[in-house]
């Protein structure tokens, strides 16, 4: 039998060099190859590894948390500081309420609340906007589904539930700008944003102000159990993180490594899939005027509902961005290349890119000058790697198997992070500073289950691992969602998983 550190087809460690995100091209200079000592520590009390939007919430969590108070962390980054998905991602920040429980729903709400009263708070200059969430559906069915997910969700929580409304009339469609879809649901609570702008603020203020040791560039290769009888277990460290700079003693270890996890936790390889998706910044039409909601379009084009593309302008703010970009991503009707069980973002399917080019002409009226063209400009093209998980829910808990106490995940958001991540970063710590107390995990996670701070659905236990095994892969998913649209009822994906472990 293959132990834990045997699995085959594990993710990769990000590659050196990467697609060029256009959310990088206002790099952080403090951050830019930082290392905040010269010199990787020997021993440590905790190292996240990851510096997206969830490593620094758990970053910023153990800073804020009392029961944290004397603990030495170390945040280790393959790379830059944020250049993995949150650095990549769509900018958006949307809960979608009805394709989950409610118990997920309400989850989402929290995070976007939470990120939400953060930024002002600390009044990040991150282009968060508050707008409504626009959810165009392509085909007659389609829509059915999602106007019978609102109902049941309305039914099993009116108050979250008075979130969302279904448009079927064509006059009301239009008013939103969407160019023929049978029907549209419209949320009020979503919002775009520079997911990088947010995540740095985070991190230099950590850096900064609560004494984070954050050192870029030092991929972790692997993660190995000390000797039980060694010296440095009688200190209380447990594990030894190999860098690419030299070995790292860890009591606690918090990966925050969503779509590149089973490199570190081989376990893990069908369990959270890597997968590449694409984006891109286009130029709007000269004159046009400026979008009132973000957008998703679910099947449009014959694509499969699962792959929505999505959409957010950022302001009309002047040079450099005098008409306001349009960051438009998916483009998995255009594709051309492989993307389930990939990894490297260096690469960019080009299929996707000329879809996403040209699509938007047809799905939305965008104003302006639209008269002889035939596709959008595009400044940026570039891709990033998602962690799908194979159930289409996140992953928050201890790491199992022997010899994994003190591993903690947070992971597996299926191309769904912004609104999740953060309070599953700081779920995984309080999980983590509970048993630093002497507390059962179990009884901690029943707390935040019951308190409303984590589903139930995002725990990692044996059960569900095992549930899981009897799952078709990510990939065969993929093909069979598509193929279900002639028999469809429900949306397809996330609702029919919850159903299926009642």
């Amino acid at each position: 039998m293959k132990t834990l550190f045997e699995c085959e087809n594990m993710a990769s460690l990000p590659t050196e060099k990467s697609s060029a995100s256009f959310w990088h091209s206002e790099p952080s200079e403090f951050l830019l190859g930082h290392r905040t000592t010269a010199a990787l520590p020997k021993e440590v009390d905790v190292v996240i590894v990851g510096s997206g939007i969830t490593g620094a919430s758990a970053a910023r969590s153990l800073a804020e948390d009392e029961a944290a108070k004397g603990l030495s962390i170390v945040m280790l980054e393959a790379r830059e500081a944020c250049w993995g998905a949150t650095g990549r991602n769509g900018g958006h920040c949307q809960p979608l309420l009805f394709e989950r429980g409610p118990d997920v729903a309400a989850f989402e709400l929290r995070n976007y609340h939470a990120i939400k009263s953060y930024i002002s708070d600390n009044d990040i200059p991150c282009e968060w906007r508050a707008l409504p969430g626009c959810r165009s559906f392509w085909t007659k069915a389609l829509a059915k589904a999602a106007a019978k997910n609102v109902r049941e969700l309305q039914n099993a929580d009116p108050e979250i539930g008075k979130e969302v409304k279904v448009i079927e009339n064509e006059d009301e469609i239009r008013k939103l700008r969407v160019n023929g879809a049978p029907g549209v649901t419209l949320t009020a609570v979503a919002a775009s944003l520079w997911p990088y702008k947010l995540v740095t603020f985070m991190l230099e203020k950590l850096v900064k102000e609560h004494g984070l040791n954050l050192q870029t560039k030092t991929p972790v290769t692997k993660i190995e159990p000390l000797n039980p009888n060694s010296d440095d277990t009688a200190k209380g460290l447990r594990h030894t993180l190999h860098t690419s700079r030299g070995p790292l003693h860890a009591r606690h270890i918090i990966l925050a490594t969503n779509g590149y996890t089973s490199h570190l936790l081989p376990s893990f390889t069908t369990l959270i899939v890597p997968e590449r998706g694409v984006m891109t910044s286009l130029l709007p039409p000269a004159n046009s005027t400026r979008l009132a909601a973000s957008h998703g379009f679910v099947g449009a084009n014959g694509g499969n509902p699962i792959h929505d593309d999505y959409l957010v302008q950022r302001p009309f703010n002047g040079m450099p961005n005098p008409r306001g970009h349009l960051m438009f991503g998916g483009g998995n009707v255009g594709k051309t290349m492989k993307t389930v069980d990939e990894d490297d973002d260096s690469v960019v399917d080009w299929g996707s890119v000329g879809y996403l080019k040209k699509a938007l002409l047809g799905l939305l009226d965008l104003g302006g000058e639209t008269e002889g063209i035939d596709e959008l400009e595009c400044t940026h093209a570039w891709s990033g790697i998602l962690g799908t998980s194979i159930d289409q829910h996140p992953w928050v808990g201890t790491a199992p198997g022997e010899g994994m106490e003190g591993v903690w995940l947070a992971g597996g958001y299926s191309g769904h992070g912004m609104p999740n991540g953060a309070l599953c970063g700081k779920a995984v710590v309080d999980m983590m500073l509970a048993q630093e107390a002497g507390l059962p995990v179990d009884a901690v996670q029943e707390q935040l289950v019951k308190s409303g701070n984590l589903p139930r659905s995002y725990l990692i236990t044996k059960e569900r691992i095992e549930r899981c095994k009897r799952l078709d892969s990510v990939e065969v998913q993929d093909v069979k969602r598509l193929e279900g649209l002639k028999h469809l009822t429900a949306l397809p994906g996330l609702k029919q998983q919850d159903d299926a472990k009642l």
